[in-house]
């Protein structure tokens, strides 16, 4: 038996790779029966029956996994961002962010078309919101992904954000020959173009990169009105003040973490994603 780790899915056949050797396995039956089904990502004990396949035997647990892309055991999430087309906007960095949090995956900030709207002043405004809290990049269309290097190594990294972001063109240049698909903004939707084809795991800066675009929108279905709250680091210091264990730093008195947004030591922008996330998850309890 050997260990390795899933680096491409393709038509029911599974690559893995085990020190620097690739093998094409297939899946046992039994994950039909357990509904398990392996993912690009996945460690795996497999054994071999010829020189270069074999059948995979167990899937190790995971970390974290994703539906689009099918990807498992990310340790990174590069959340883009562009500056303009589409226009910068914190509350859907703030969900991207909260998402990855909630998946026990540690967010990079990637801000893109920095070139479109050089004004130092909300560069700064930016990084003053989210460098105590996370690793903020800024790129621009001559000099894509040059701030990034360093940050792969040992590391598999996803890449999540809007549509239309750059996120295809972060991937082209992070991994040359790749040739993903990219299109320009649509202007009656705001939204990009781009074609994926099968995931796998290509080697950058020491690390593993997804070669997909990554995905552009979330739901909050499987956190609860109560978790979401961790999904915000910042907040952490200070709700050790709320007077109320449980405090939700909503209608609570004498919540520290109001009073650190009041004092401006937390951002209103991030309070406020807090706030919609909070309710939206509120409401689909409400819904169900």
């Amino acid at each position: 038996m050997l260990k390795g780790r899933i680096i491409k899915a393709l038509s029911g056949f599974y690559y893995v790779e085990n020190d620097g050797d690739i093998y094409e396995t297939r899946a046992r039956g039994k994950f039909r029966k357990t509904q398990e089904t392996p993912l690009v990502g996945d460690f795996v004990t497999f054994q071999i029956e010829n020189e270069s396949g074999g059948y995979i035997n167990e899937i190790h647990e995971r970390k974290n996994s994703l539906i689009r892309p099918p990807v498992a055991n990310i340790d990174q999430l590069l959340v883009t961002m562009s500056m303009k087309s589409p226009d910068f906007n914190y509350y859907l960095l703030d969900r991207f962010l909260a998402y990855a949090e909630a998946h026990d995956m540690e967010p990079v900030v990637v801000i893109t078309k920095k070139d479109l709207d050089d004004d130092p002043a909300k560069h700064e405004e930016i990084r003053e919101v989210y460098r105590s809290i996370y690793p903020v990049h800024f790129t621009d269309q001559e000099h894509i992904g040059e701030d990034l290097k360093g940050i792969f190594r040992d590391r598999l990294s996803v890449l999540a954000g809007q549509s239309g972001v750059g996120k295809s063109t972060l991937l082209n240049t992070l991994v040359p020959d790749l040739g993903l698909g990219t299109g320009e903004i649509s202007g009656a939707l705001n939204r990009g173009r781009h074609t994926t084809r099968h995931v796998e795991l290509i080697r950058t800066g020491g690390g593993l990169i997804a070669d997909t675009p990554g995905f552009s929108t979330i739901e909050f279905t499987d956190i609860d009105k109560y978790n979401i709250k961790y999904c915000f680091p910042d907040f952490n210091e200070y709700s050790t003040s709320c007077k109320f264990r449980e405090c939700s730093h909503i209608n609570e008195p004498k919540c520290g973490v109001k009073a650190a947004v009041a004092s401006g030591e937390i951002t209103g922008s991030r309070y406020n994603s807090y706030l919609v996330i909070h309710q939206e998850i509120e409401n689909r309890k409400e819904r169900y």
